[in-house]
């Protein structure tokens, strides 16, 4: 018997990063949104890992994936527990600013303390999940979150509209140390205290004007490293079902608010046609859906 859940994409629809602290780390500020596209994760009384999905060979080899940590992390939580079979249909691409990985980790979370220890608490369960990396908290439940800090610091976003969106990616994975390292380089640190906003935004069209007056303070250096990921955010942009359009994270996957569903799909056909060598995927944008 298999028990399996949606591991969405994450989005942040804005990313403010200042300088690195003495340990390395930086402080930011984002506003996080979930897909209701991504990958699929299962646990199975069969034993032993298994990789599947378009994009599972890019992690072939790889034995200590997030999805593998996350069930040791718990079973050593719970006092030492026999990891069970695990499954990992991966749909998103690798390296691709989309939280693949921490929302893997999450998705295995969510699955083995229904089968382990449905009474351990929600806050215990954040605290596995904060140990796997700076999205595991906000990528746990897939729910829209203002994180802070090192992503660790969660608070309830503001009221979201429907956001019909695409996502594409032009087929090149990001190295996310890289682009912080070139970040790094560049020496252009920002504040990362929230920016004003309301309590709710009342259509997408809000919310795409206020973003523009935010930004991703990693869009530039990922952009130099990956001048593919230019050529997706100047195709967007010239789109008229477009309203606003930016890079995720580290890169390279870049998203496209839509003012509907009609529009998202429209553009989505668009795309495919025109670069069928992009990975496009027209989604609804929030959280969350598992």
């Amino acid at each position: 018997m298999t028990a399996e859940t949606l591991a969405p994409a994450k989005i942040n629809l804005f990313l403010h990063v200042g300088a690195p602290a003495p340990d390395g780390y930086h402080p930011l500020c984002s506003l996080m949104v979930f897909a209701d596209i991504g990958d699929r994760v299962g646990v199975t009384e069969a034993p032993g890992f298994r990789l599947g999905g378009p994009y599972g060979p890019a992690l072939e080899g790889e034995g200590d994936n997030l999805v593998l940590r996350a069930a040791r992390a718990l079973a050593g939580r719970l006092g030492g527990r026999e990891v069970p079979g695990l499954i990992l249909d991966k749909r998103l691409p690798v390296a691709a600013g989309l939280g693949g990985g921490s929302s893997d980790a999450g998705a295995a979370l969510r699955l083995l303390r229904e089968a382990w220890a449905p009474d351990l608490s929600d806050r215990d369960l954040e605290a596995v999940a904060a140990s796997l990396g700076a999205d595991g908290a906000a990528c746990l439940w897939g729910r829209p979150v203002l994180a802070e800090g090192r992503g660790e610091r969660l608070s309830a976003a503001p009221g979201l509209p429907v956001m019909d969106a695409v996502l594409v990616n032009p087929g090149v994975a990001v190295s996310t140390p890289a682009v912080y390292r070139a970040f790094d380089a560049a020496g252009r640190f920002s504040a990362v205290t929230p920016p004003p906003m309301p309590e709710a935004f009342e259509s997408v069209e809000e919310l795409a004007g206020w973003l523009a007056q935010t930004r991703n303070d990693l869009e530039p250096p990922a952009l130099a490293l990956a001048p593919q990921v230019a050529d997706v955010l100047e195709v967007l942009a010239g789109e008229p079902e477009t309203l606003f359009a930016r890079m995720s994270g580290s890169g390279a996957t870049c998203f496209a608010l839509c003012a509907g569903d009609y529009e998202a799909e429209t553009l989505a056909e668009r795309l495919e046609a025109m670069r069928p060598d992009w990975w496009v995927e027209r989604c609804r944008l929030g959280g969350p859906w598992a």
